[in-house]
Parts: structure tokens; sequence; C-alpha cells
């Protein structure tokens, strides 16, 4: 019986070894498993909160101001019924996640926290229990032979030996039946969580499906389709940018480098609008200056500007009735320079090839001439530069039209007193006013004559033949004197000054030249009318008085007028030159002035005409003649007596 004992025990501990492996085991794997499910949970609540700003996000599609707004009525109708049905799906999502909080989470925390802790616990008292016998037997087995003075200690020890026992044997049979007790409930717990995860999905879809299922098929059906022809017009434009982009790439290179085609490249010298970009100077001191690069366009008569980074340009230089020409900058090729209508220098700027260069002079030109207004910008744009272009072949209805709109006008040239009779000559042809052949300068230079005479110690000399004469106070007593801007545009020799029409020809030819031959540049001057002479004020040349013996102004182009002089060469011989200007002043206001003077010099020969003519001329507050009130405040060319020009 002894030995039976003794083997049950030794059984029963390897047993016990073998359910304490069990237990520790089937605890930490609920412990993962409790956090795998508590994942599943947090994620359930995270889609409820999720769905919530889903349907908001939905909602405030309508509020953005995209830039790009095409096709958004359909895409925010569709977006607000599809924001109705994430609030009705975010119901259920919140029904799913207390469902699987009750039947999936709970039921294994309360496994662990009563079985697998009942268990651990129990193991404990065992423990306790284990070691309260042992120190019992130890003090029991110390106990000295029977005397007959220690009976009764030997009693109290063998009673607390037999206390100990029943401890142990009464917490041993509760750990055992929690032991045996836990590999059913285990299973229990293993399977009632998955039953409740799988029944709280089922229900979720169950009542999905009985929500939506019949009354959003035909809307899914709907944008489906919206969706599928979306999808097809992206594929078409994939296809049309895919064949561009092989066109692109299959081009010359040529067609990406500037200047490629340097020597003839296509210009179109009839835009009224051009857009690109252009380097910009800047000064950044008294000498120094940077270039930088900008996106420029013009906008009706405005040349704006727009920074990298800017929504929108913004303007830089007002175009109306300005002028623009060719300079040459900082050793940089393609500068050109838009001065003001006042005669101010304004921006410079610079295009990376001739193509661009010249388009941007000739768009400038167009708007500065106002085509802009037109009814038909496009075709006035044409035909002013065909005017030009036409000046090859000689136009004599041309003449005509001007000489019934403008008779020819006659001056008295003061230095010598003489006055050119009124023309009465018929229309000539052209070849009789101007040699086939003669060169056309586009700079006011000096005539070998005059350079010889420069040699011998002679002041330099003028074009216009510069006068010795000429002082301040012959100014300050003239009865009129006007200022005029004036920008040189080309001189040619003529042989005649009986009529306008040598100087209407002349403006053919220098126009036609300088759109030929694309030049662009003017040398700026300053034209003064007084009563006693006329003169032009150059930076270069300074002051000249012109011997003119005819002259007139364009009817298209109100700005242009000429003028016939005569220079005087060797052994006392003359010859004619028609010079061509542009004006900011109307020509015909500037006629209008040379023809006062006149009639100014012929009145002061009888008193009594020169007061009838003082009394039909508007007179200043020193008793000059004054006249073109509304282009003196344009120009500021009134001035008082004394006054220079600044030129």
């Amino acid at each position: 019986l002894l030995f039976l004992n003794k083997v049950l025990i030794t059984e029963t501990r390897s047993l016990l070894s073998v359910f304490e492996e069990d237990a520790g085991t089937l605890t930490e794997y609920t412990n993962q498993l409790l956090q795998a499910m508590q994942r599943v949970y947090g994620a359930q609540n995270e889609m409820c909160l999720a769905t919530q700003q889903l349907s908001k996000q939905l909602l405030a599609y309508e509020k953005q101001h995209f830039a790009l707004g095409k096709g958004d009525e359909e895409v925010i109708s569709t977006l607000h019924y599809f924001s109705k049905v994430v609030d009705e799906l975010n119901i259920l999502h919140s029904e799913l996640a207390k469902q699987l909080a009750d039947t999936m989470v709970l039921p294994i925390i309360q496994f662990r926290e009563k079985d697998l802790t009942e268990v651990s616990t129990l193991k404990d008292l065992f423990g306790l229990a284990s070691n309260e016998h042992d120190v019992s037997m130890a003090k029991y087995s110390r106990l000295p032979k029977r005397k007959e003075n220690e009976k009764v200690k030997n009693a109290e020890v063998a009673k607390e030996v037999a206390n100990a026992r029943r401890k142990q044997h009464l917490s041993s049979l509760q750990y055992y039946c929690a032991l045996n007790a836990l590999q059913y409930r285990k299973r229990v717990a293993m399977m009632e969580p998955m039953l409740g995860y799988t029944q709280g999905q089922i229900n979720f879809f169950k009542k999905g499906a009985e929500m939506f299922s019949k009354r959003m098929d035909n809307f899914l059906s709907s944008v489906s389709d919206m969706v599928q022809s979306i999808q097809g017009e992206l594929d078409a434009e994939a296809e049309a940018m895919r064949v561009s982009q092989q066109d692109l790439i299959s081009v010359n290179e040529s067609v990406y480098t500037p200047d490629s085609d340097v020597t003839s490249p296509a210009i179109n010298r009839n835009l009224i609008q051009k857009a690109g970009y252009l380097n910009l100077r800047n000064k950044t001191g008294l000498v120094t200056t940077t270039w930088e690069r900008l996106y420029f366009f013009t906008q009706g008569g405005n040349l704006m500007c727009q920074p990298r980074g800017a929504v929108a340009g913004g303007l830089i230089q007002d175009l109306d009735n300005c002028s623009v020409m060719a300079v040459d900058c900082e050793d940089r090729r393609y500068c050109f320079q838009i001065t003001t209508p006042t005669g101010k220098p304004g921006i410079t700027l610079q295009a990376e090839s001739k193509k661009e260069y010249e388009e941007w002079i000739c768009a400038i030109n167009n708007i500065s001439r106002q085509i802009y207004l037109t009814d038909n910008p496009e075709a006035a744009a044409i035909k002013l530069n065909q005017t030009a272009l036409q000046a090859v072949t000689p136009i004599t209805s041309f003449g005509k039209k001007h000489e019934v709109h403008h008779p020819s006008q006659n001056v008295k040239n003061t230095a010598n007193d003489k006055i050119v009779p009124n023309e009465t000559a018929g229309i000539q042809d052209s070849t009789q006013l101007i040699a086939p052949g003669t060169p056309i300068q586009f700079d006011i230079v000096l005539p070998a004559t005059e350079f010889l005479d420069q040699n011998r110690g002679g002041r330099r000399a003028n074009p216009f033949g510069e006068s010795e004469d000429s002082s301040k106070d012959e100014e300050e007593d003239s009865l009129l004197q006007q200022m005029f801007v004036v920008r040189f545009l080309g001189s040619m020799a003529v042989q005649s000054d009986d009529t306008s029409e040598v100087i209407y020809e002349a403006m053919r030819q220098v126009l036609a030249a300088r759109a030929i031959h694309n030049i662009f540049r003017m040398t700026e001057s300053h034209l003064m009318v007084t009563s006693k002479n006329l003169r032009l004020i150059d930076p270069q040349t300074q002051s000249c008085e012109p011997d003119v013996t005819q002259f007139a102004a364009h009817q298209d182009n109100k700005r242009l007028i000429g003028f016939v002089v005569h220079l005087s060469e060797t052994l006392g011989e003359e010859s004619m030159s028609a010079y061509i200007f542009e004006s900011n002043t109307e020509g015909e206001k500037i006629c209008y002035a040379i023809s006062l003077g006149k009639e100014i010099i012929e009145a002061q020969k009888d008193p009594e005409a020169l007061a009838q003519l003082m009394k039909s001329v508007a007179l200043t507050n020193d008793g000059k003649f004054m006249l073109l009130n509304d282009q003196s405040e344009e120009d500021g060319t009134i001035h008082e007596e004394g006054e220079e020009s600044e030129a």
C-alpha cells in the first residue's frame, strides 16, 4: 500500500507539471488572441470615425474653388449622394463595433480574468500549502526519542503536521479541479468570441444588403457608366498626347535651337499681340545692371509681365503712342528699347532669337499705332505693312490722294529770304523725282565735302546745313516758337522739289527699305519751329538750320512727315535730299506750325497784315503766337522766353 501511494504521488506530480505547462501556454496564447481581437475592435471604431470624416470631406468638395471646374456639377451631385450613403453605412459600422465589443472582446477578457487568473491564484495557494507542509514535517523530523517530559510538545507538532497536510490536500484538490476544468473552458473561450465576430459581420452585411441592394443598383450603374465615359475620354486624350510626343521627339533638333534659321527666319510682321520670355534689364547701381528672364505678353495697348510663381501678370509699360527701336546694350544681341510718347527712354528688353526680336518690335510698333482699337486689327496691321512694302513699286495714285487732301506747302528760308513759289506742277513720274538705285541713309551723316572742311579745321557740319548766325536772341525775339519730338527714319537724294510727290515717294522707299532690311533703330531729335527759322536740335550734332524748300505729312500714318532740304556741294553746286521723320505729334500740326511761321514772315512786311494775323491766332501772355495746346500738354513743347530744350 505504501508503495502504491508513492507511485501515485510520482504520477500526480508528473501530470501536474504537464497541466501547469499547458496552462502557461494557454495564458500566453490568450493574451495574444486578446490583442488581435482588440485590434479588430479598434479598427472597427476607427472605421466609424473615418467614415464620419469621409462624409464631411465629400460635402466639402462643393466649397472648394477650383480654377478649372469643368464637369463639377455632376461630380458635386454624385458626391452628395455618396455622402448620404456613407452616413448610413456609418450607422451600421457603429452597430458592428458595439456587437464586436459585447460578443468578441468581452468573452475573451472574462476568460482571461476569471479562469486563467483563478488557476494562477490556486497555484499560488497550493505552493504556499506545500511550503507549510514541508516546514511542519521538518519540525516533526527533528523530535527526540520519546521522553516523558516532551509528550505534550510532540503532540503539538504532530497536530501541526496534520493541519498542514489537510490544508495541502484541500488546496491541491481545488488546484487540480481548476486545471481539469480549464481544459473544457478553453475550448468554449476560443470559439465563443469568433462566434460573436462572425454573427456580427453577417448581421452587418445582411442589413447593408437590405438597405442598399435595391435603391443603389441604378445609382451605381449610372456612376459606373459616367466613370467609364470619363476614362474613355482620358484614354483618347492620352493617345493624342502620345502621338504629339512622338511627333515632337521625331522633329529636327533645329526646332529647339535658337536662331536655327538666322539668315532668313519666317517673321510675321502683322502681329497685334505677342507673348513669350524676354530678358529685362534692371539697374542695380550707378553703373551696374542685371538681366532677369521673365514672361511678357501684350494685352490691348499694355505690355504685361508675369514673374515665376505669380497667378496673374502686372502692367509694366503702356504701349499707346510709344516707339520701339533696336539698341546696342552691354554687348548683347537682340536688344530693343521702348520709348514713352514724351521721348523718355523706357525699358530695355532682350529676345532670345532674331525671329523673336523682330516680331516683338513689329508687334509693339503695330500696337503703338492703336491698331487693336480698329474693327479688324489683323487687316489693319496687314495694310500698314503692305503700305511699306509697296514702296518698291512706285504708286502715282498715292501722290494724287495727298494732292487732294494736302496741297503742297512752301517755306521761306529766313537765312537767305528766298520764297519758293506755290506748287503748280503736275504729278511726275517717280524716276523724274528720285533716280533709280539712289542709296538711302538711315543715319544723319556728314557729306564728303563737309568732311574735307573738317580736316581743314572747319567746325562740324550737319546734312541740314548748320547755321553760324542763329542765336538765343533771335529765338527770344521770334513771335512763334514751337518744339516737336521727331525720330529720323532715313534720307535719300532727290532730283526735284517742285512737288510734294517727291516726299511721298521718298516716304515709300524709306519705309520699304526699313521693312525689307529689318532696320528698327531711329535717332531722336527736337524740331524747333520759330517765326525766323526752322532748327533741328540733336544730341550729337547740336543745333542746325535746314534750308527746307518743301514739306508734307503722310495722310494714313499721321505721324510721318518729310522735308526736302538743299545741301551745298563743292564748286558752289547744290543738291537736294528728302528727309523722313516720325513724330509724337501729328504731321499736319507740324506743317501747320511751319505754314504759320511762313505767314508771320510775310505779315511782318505789312504791319496791318501782322495785326490782322495776331487777332486771328491766340497769343501767350508775352505776345507770342500760341497753338497746339493739346499737343503742348502732351510733349511739353511750349517754352517760355529764354528756355532751352533738355535735348
